[in-house]
């Protein structure tokens, strides 16, 4: 769903022309509070908000993903939410045309674009030179029957024998990420590494991640998973059960749903499945942080800083300044990233 555009506030930063003008990209791992500052950020610059959640996708999964109501929004234009039946398998490679032509479309209007979201891979792929390998279902079938039979560490194992690059990339107990390697070694004949992203942005951008100390990182997961089922979650499944959530390959895996209709279907108790949901969003959330950690080109700081907001502007602000001053230097240099030394807490 997209907002209706917002006119931009007196006091934005007044761009160029679009070709200066950066892709503010606010990354990290769940429940840090990449929407608030996202919205933040874009009520100060006059920008829209282009998601780079792969579950706020998808239509209807609302509570469960933590998704920004219009309100919360605060009249800020969002991209790329609500554009999938839950019935339908997301592709990366129909994201990343869409986030790019969104970006695109933004940014022809005068105005910044903030993409948000905690999904490394579609992050990477709205961001950098990244071409996506082609898929087979009869393929990627046959090798998901094979890891239903042999397990995750067996597959992976097969996986390093024939890319070791990949496999050292891949975690061992990522079975569907295996599967993915797997099947884009067979169709194309090339290590599934030769196609994995490596930095190199398709326009200038700055990346801002938001980092928690781990105590801090699990009591607000508790706390939002709490929340979800005070909110309503349990219903929201269920009614989405009816317009077929069961039959999403990738939607009825999404955390907090997979746990419910699990509880719905007699396996466990609501208790139990909101207890799973929290281990398991803390164990996602550590995933995503071991992802976010490789890039040497995103500026982390400190989710709960008291002057967050004013640091992710001044970023912003350099981020331009930068590519003023050196338009035809490689938009991955590091002077960027030096920006955050002025930010002595920075995890």
């Amino acid at each position: 769903m997209n907002d209706s555009p917002a006119p931009g506030p007196a006091g934005a930063l007044p761009p160029t022309t679009p070709a200066e003008v950066p892709v503010i990209a606010v990354v990290g791992p769940t429940a840090t509070g990449k929407s608030d500052l996202a919205v933040a950020l874009a009520v100060r610059l006059g920008a829209e908000a282009v998601n780079a959640d792969a579950m706020q996708l998808y239509r209807g999964m609302d509570i469960g993903t933590a998704k920004l109501t219009v309100a919360e929004r605060r009249g800020v234009p969002h991209h790329l939410l609500d554009v999938l039946a839950v019935t339908h398998e997301a592709s990366l490679a129909v994201y990343q045309h869409q986030a790019r032509s969104a970006i695109a479309e933004v940014m022809a209007r005068g105005r910044w674009a903030v993409l948000v979201g905690g999904s490394g891979l579609y992050v990477r792929a709205a961001l950098d030179r990244l071409d996506i390998p082609p898929t087979d279902p009869l393929v990627r079938r046959r090798w998901e029957q094979r890891l239903a039979e042999v397990g995750p560490r067996a597959l992976h194992g097969h996986l390093a024998e024939v890319d070791p690059a990949a496999a050292q990339a891949i975690l061992p107990g990522n079975g569907r990420r295996i599967v993915r390697a797997l099947e884009v070694v067979e169709l194309t004949r090339r290590p599934f590494s030769a196609s994995m992203p490596r930095p190199g942005y398709v326009r200038p951008a700055v990346q801002i991640g938001l980092l928690l100390p781990r105590p801090s990182l699990d009591e607000r997961i508790a706390t939002r998973v709490a929340r979800m089922w005070a909110e309503g979650l349990v219903e929201e499944t269920g009614r989405l059960l009816g317009e077929g959530l069961a039959r999403g390959r990738t939607a009825s895996r999404a955390l907090g749903y997979a746990q419910v209709i699990a509880a719905l279907a007699g396996r466990c108790s609501q208790d139990e499945a909101a207890s799973a949901t929290v281990m398991a969003t803390r164990r996602f959330a550590r995933r995503q942080e071991s992802w976010f950690r490789r890039d040497p080109r995103i500026v982390w700081l400190p989710a709960d800083a008291p002057d967050l907001i004013d640091r992710a502007l001044a970023l912003a602000h350099g981020a331009v300044a930068h590519h003023q001053h050196h338009p035809d230097l490689d938009q991955n240099h590091p002077d960027l990233a030096n920006l955050a030394r002025t930010f002595p807490d920075v995890p």
